[in-house]
């Protein structure tokens, strides 16, 4: 497969990873400001290199995508959270990710301890 080929793919696969988080979290019935800061992090860029590999690999293994699809955004939503919480003021209190503000600094602290909560 050649380089162009890989980075269509790469796209297309995490343009489908980012459907299915939003089509994830628009299942669960929870506060709307909640949802608002889960989606703030969890939408706010990358790869999606975790999820990406986790149905590659499974599908190396003759597994279907469609089987495969909850578990990589698992991933994802395990990811964000470690972000969320690492960017708090108690631990590297970071300002920026990915060029945007920080959860903490968006939504307030307390909000984005129970984001990452919610996204673990």
């Amino acid at each position: 497969m050649s380089l162009e080929m890989m980075k269509i793919r790469l796209k297309a696969d995490a343009e489908q990873i980012e459907f299915f988080l939003q089509h994830c979290l628009e299942q669960v019935d929870m506060p709307a400001r909640l949802k608002e800061s889960m989606l703030y992090s969890l939408m706010a860029g990358g790869k999606r290199l975790r999820p990406v590999l986790c149905i590659a690999v499974a599908e190396l293994f003759g597994a279907r995508r469609e089987e495969v699809l909850p578990f990589a955004a698992g991933l994802e939503f395990i990811h964000t959270y470690s972000l969320v919480h690492d960017d708090l003021p108690a631990m590297d209190d970071d300002d920026l990710r990915r060029g945007k503000p920080t959860n903490h600094k968006v939504y307030g602290e307390a909000m984005a301890i129970l984001t990452g909560d919610a996204l673990l």
